[in-house]
């Protein structure tokens, strides 16, 4: 999977660390504090956008009254706790973000997150220093399936897309990455197993977590 690879560029929720389960917490807690109920739909609607994008479709959606930073800050008092003591990294990312620091690959971080957020847990883990990029949908015109955040993250480690290996774990996050030209990998994680397939079907690789990059037990698609 790495070979001819000089940049590998990651999702942050669901990819790098577990924190799916917490974001779905928090919609439904911000949501029953004004007496509302989590559709069913609201993941797979939200799925992609960047902090900002989806603060404005709360905002229409649930004719919230108030503005975008307010609810963007509320949500981020809510998580910046979860992230700092509960949310870990996934199984094998540290082993496998020392593998890349010892082949000398680049390494960044392409999120739909806020950035206070992505330090955060970065801190938390203690493996802020081992990425050469980092930056969020919020710095780009269009969020994902959109490419710019990729193309972004990669300008600025100034490796080609074809030398670009990306890491998401849903299928809006895959789609960005092929639209940007790069090789694609889906992660699995528990919060989207109803879209393997979707995942699959998109993909260059699969894996069940990074033990499988390491151990080239991962699953090689199309």
């Amino acid at each position: 999977m790495l070979k001819n690879i000089r940049a590998v560029l990651f999702d942050l929720d669901g990819t790098l660390v577990d924190s799916m389960w917490m974001w779905k917490e928090i919609d439904i807690e911000y949501l029953g504090s004004r007496h509302l109920p989590l559709p069913e739909d609201l993941q797979r609607a939200i799925e992609g956008m960047s902090l900002t994008e989806t603060a404005v479709y709360f905002k229409w959606r649930f004719d919230l009254p108030d503005d975008l930073e307010k609810i963007k800050q509320e949500w981020m008092d809510m998580a910046r706790e979860k992230y700092r003591s509960q949310v870990p990294l996934k199984p094998g990312a540290r082993e496998f973000l020392e593998e890349l620091r010892r082949r000398k690959i680049r390494t960044g971080i392409a999120s739909s997150n806020g950035m206070e957020m992505i330090r955060t847990v970065l801190k938390s883990q203690q493996v802020e220093n081992m990425f050469d990029s980092i930056h969020t949908c919020c710095e780009v015109k269009q969020g994902k399936p959109g490419p710019d955040i990729y193309q972004l993250v990669a300008g600025e480690l100034q490796v080609p897309a074809r030398e670009c290996l990306v890491l998401e774990d849903v299928p809006m996050g895959i789609l960005a990455g092929r639209r940007a030209g790069m090789k694609t990998c889906a992660v699995e994680d528990a919060a989207s197993l109803d879209q393997r397939e979707e995942k699959r079907r998109l993909a260059d690789y699969y894996i069940r977590d990074f033990y499988d990059i390491l151990e080239e037990s991962y699953e090689v698609l199309g």
